[in-house]
């Protein structure tokens, strides 16, 4: 009896894991293309301070102070907003990055025309530094 509890266990255990690689290994809902658009933007302090402030104005509300996807309206959304600190969104490419800030992922609405592709990518650039802040 002891026996086949261990092996359900395990086939448990390993059904767990082998779902969260998979899970991990996801994308955006973004197309193959966004991949190849390649970030003009360098990731310097000043692209950054300047995603910071957008970001700050348009995705705190639902993403968090620390992009954790815990901002103040996040309990009401239907899905929960993705947290930009997490392995799933930093294995992100730029482009797709991009892609979904530009297009949007409902209930995130779409920011092409409310922002500038400059703005858009130092909204990126500033993504990229929350991984590195998330240990704070």
């Amino acid at each position: 009896m002891l026996k086949n509890k261990k092996l359900l266990f395990l086939f448990i255990l390993s059904a767990f894991c082998f779902t969260n690689a998979q899970s991990q290994a996801k994308k955006f809902p973004s197309p193959p293309s966004a991949d190849t658009i390649k970030n003009p933007i360098k990731g310097n302090q000043a692209s950054i301070i300047s995603g910071k402030k957008i970001y700050t104005q348009y995705c705190v509300t639902c993403h968090g102070e620390k992009g954790k996807g815990d901002g103040i309206a996040a309990p009401g959304l239907p899905r929960p907003p993705a947290d930009h600190t997490s392995g799933f969104v930093q294995n992100q490419t730029d482009g797709a990055l991009y892609w979904i800030i530009s297009a949007g992922n409902n209930p995130m609405p779409t920011y092409k025309k409310t922002l500038t592709p400059t703005q858009r990518w130092q909204v990126v650039n500033y993504i990229r530094t929350l991984a590195k802040n998330s240990k704070k």
